[in-house]
């Protein structure tokens, strides 16, 4: 039996402690609350003491936080409009009033978001586009940082930072641009196809006109290649014919012959009388 008390109280004693004793690490710092009411503050690392079961103890961190801000249509001072998305960067330096302005880090949005797209629309609407996209746009982003940290400092935290992720279009403006890029493109395509078709027709046209020639000189040639040949033939059969008249007449009866009775079904009328059968009848001279 007297173990078993030694166990309870050491589990009480145990318990007590836990509940007095806590600790805050290198990293925290702490708002300690009684009934709800923020006592004091702790930016020690180390273990300390509260009352137990009437004071809470609140953590917060010591280290950089971020914070994304919700996306903002701007008004540039060149009357565009712009899609911005920016985060923020910041650091709790006043836990008591970061605890009673804001109560935790979920809640720094919330806080922050209406104070840097405040300074965003502010700071922004005095910059045109060229210079949201060049180096000037550091300069527009200190000031927006340095106006959102004077803000800032009711909440308890110092804003090491702001800046722009990403800047878009508005959708309608994208949509615009995007239909007008699209009949750009359609554009040139029927140009390029215009184009490409008046250069086919160019080199057909002169494929056409030099095949022509190239034909019309072909047949030239051949047309001077026959008469060459007809008058050689012709030079060849005089000189035969100068030389052995009865032989070349007879070798033309002949020639005749075999173009005559070459021909299938074909009838002839001749007189039987014709000099056309001199040769068969022995009587050619």
């Amino acid at each position: 039996m007297n173990m078993k008390n030694s166990a309870i109280t050491l589990v009480g004693v145990w318990l007590l402690f836990e509940e007095v004793l806590f600790t805050v690490n290198q990293i925290e710092q702490a708002v300690v609350t009684r009934l709800g009411e923020p006592v004091r503050v702790i930016k020690n690392p180390g273990l300390h003491l509260r009352v137990p079961f009437i004071e809470t103890v609140v953590f917060f961190d010591k280290r950089l936080l971020s914070v994304e801000l919700s996306a903002l249509e701007i008004t540039l001072g060149d009357k565009r409009r712009i899609m911005v998305d920016a985060f923020g960067r910041y650091v709790i330096t006043d836990p008591l009033k970061f605890y009673q302005a804001v109560g935790s880090e979920k809640g720094v949005l919330n806080r922050l978001n209406p104070v840097v797209l405040g300074s965003l629309s502010s700071v922004l609407g005095g910059v045109d586009l060229s210079s949201l996209l060049s180096d000037a746009r550091i300069s527009a982003m200190n000031k927006i940082r340095d106006a959102v940290n004077l803000a800032a400092r009711r909440f308890g935290i110092q804003v090491v930072d702001v800046r722009i992720r990403r800047t878009d279009l508005p959708p309608q403006n994208s949509e615009a641009i995007c239909k007008r890029m699209i009949s750009e493109r359609e554009r040139e395509a029927r140009e390029l196809r215009a184009k490409g078709f008046e250069i086919a027709q160019i080199i057909k046209s002169t494929a056409d006109k030099e095949n022509s020639i190239a034909i019309s000189e072909a047949n030239t040639k051949v047309q001077t290649y026959i008469a060459d040949g007809e008058r050689e033939a012709n030079r060849i059969y005089e000189e035969a014919y100068s030389k052995d008249k009865a032989f070349f007449a007879f070798f033309c009866s002949l020639e005749a012959y075999r173009e005559a009775f070459n021909r299938k079904n074909t009838t002839f009328v001749v007189s039987p009388k014709s000099e056309f059968f001199d040769v068969m009848k022995g009587t050619m001279h």
